[in-house]
């Protein structure tokens, strides 16, 4: 199809579509599903071959935050029966760690919960920065804890963090039905401090909120501004206990147009298949990988995904290679330009991104608003709630290991 043809194109040579194909290309049937994911598989192999990076998450804090992001089973008022307690000593993160990294993993996820950190927590991570390059000197550390003040993403990038993660998760327009404690200008705030400390910039969303697909492409093109190193796209896991428990909208299919629509909109970045896949791409987690070039290990922060042999077992099936410490996840012109994210190397990132992300001309707003009207009627099959469960993390022991 002519749609599919450009999009390649385009992805090919670092060109960015319009908001119309974008849309355009969550509004495709399902008998065009496998075009698509064949369509967004050779723009990831131009960038990123066959391999697939695998990360891992720790979960230095757990519950109690004050803020109201109504997805996340840790929220203010939650009664979410999740694992909850306070910060992780240096040498359980570390040991929590070695877990991901001997099942693979080449980049560690520290989080946190909460608004985000004092300078006393920026020192207990640095600390706990500090014990896992002593035990895992070749591994990247990527560090999320919320809102960052002056200063600490300076002081987390001389700590030896490499990178930092904070996710736009929705479209400004929607921002405030689904957080009231804080603003989408405040989370671009963080990543733009990242970025100007030189830390790999890690952004992404969440999509299955109930948000249109205007939405879901405002906030791609939103992330594709701010030219985050990596993407991570989660599916909403619906908690119980959280004002989202009974968002059940995604299927397998719309998944993947969210996948390849994201890659086609960010062709040269790791786009990372993160929370929610088992619960919503179940059986067909491998085509994905056709899409993504990078997957989260193990569990989550509050939920149980697959079992980390069944990952590797999936990746090497489909045809994949897991990605070597030795290798660099970026491609050449983004990691030399100063906007790559190099292993062990301390390059500092240039916060003016590598001039693959130039600004398409933006959509006429009469036609993306007919366009997403149109693409809500164009679904595939409805959601199977009968399909799946939401299994708690660590549910009758004080912390389960996340592998």
């Amino acid at each position: 199809m002519d749609l599919l043809n450009t999009l390649v194109d385009k992805g090919l040579r670092r060109a960015l579509p319009s908001r119309e194909e974008a849309l355009a290309v969550l509004a495709t049937s399902d008998d065009e599903l496998l075009d698509v994911v064949a369509a967004a598989g050779k723009v990831r192999r131009q960038w990123f071959g066959r391999r697939v990076k695998l990360n891992y998450l720790v979960n230095l804090k757990s519950g109690l935050c004050p803020e109201d992001c109504s997805y996340c089973s840790q929220r203010l008022g939650s009664k979410a029966e999740i694992l909850k307690y306070t910060w992780l000593k240096p040498d359980e993160a570390s040991k929590a760690a070695a877990a991901g990294v001997a099942g693979g993993a080449k980049r560690v996820c520290l989080v946190a919960s909460g608004r985000g950190p004092t300078d006393k927590d920026v020192d207990r991570v640095a600390r706990t920065i500090d014990a896992i390059k002593a035990d895992n000197e070749d591994v990247e550390v990527c560090a999320c804890l919320g809102l960052l003040s002056d200063g600490q993403a300076e002081r987390l990038r001389t700590a030896g963090a490499d990178a930092y993660n904070h996710n736009l998760n929705t479209s400004e327009a929607t921002y405030g039905d689904i957080t009231t404690t804080h603003t989408y200008a405040d989370r671009v705030d963080t990543v733009q401090k990242a970025h100007a400390a030189g830390l790999s910039a890690c952004s992404g969303l969440i999509a299955g909120m109930g948000e249109s697909d205007a939405d879901l492409v405002d906030v791609v093109f939103g992330l594709r501004e701010l030219d985050p190193d990596s993407v991570p796209v989660n599916f909403l896991i619906p908690f119980e206990g959280t004002p989202l428990a009974k968002e059940w909208n995604l299927t397998p299919q719309r998944c993947l147009r969210i996948l390849a629509m994201v890659r086609f909109v960010c062709p040269d970045v790791e786009v990372r298949i993160a929370g929610g896949r088992e619960v919503h791409l179940r059986s067909m987690q491998p085509l994905a990988l056709h899409i993504a070039n990078s997957i989260f290990l193990g569990d989550y922060l509050t939920s149980e995904g697959q079992a980390g042999k069944a990952d590797l077992d999936m990746i090497a099936d489909a045809g994949f290679e897991v990605e070597g410490t030795d290798e660099i996840t970026l491609p050449e012109h983004r990691a030399e330009g100063g906007c790559g994210s190099v292993c062990g190397s301390g390059e500092a990132e240039s916060g003016g991104g590598c001039g693959a992300h130039a600004e398409a001309p933006a959509a006429p707003a009469a036609a993306t608003a007919s366009t997403a009207s149109a693409v809500q009627e164009a679904p595939g099959s409805e959601a199977r709630t009968d399909l799946v469960a939401v299994r708690r993390r660590g549910a009758g022991t004080d912390l389960a290991p996340n592998a």
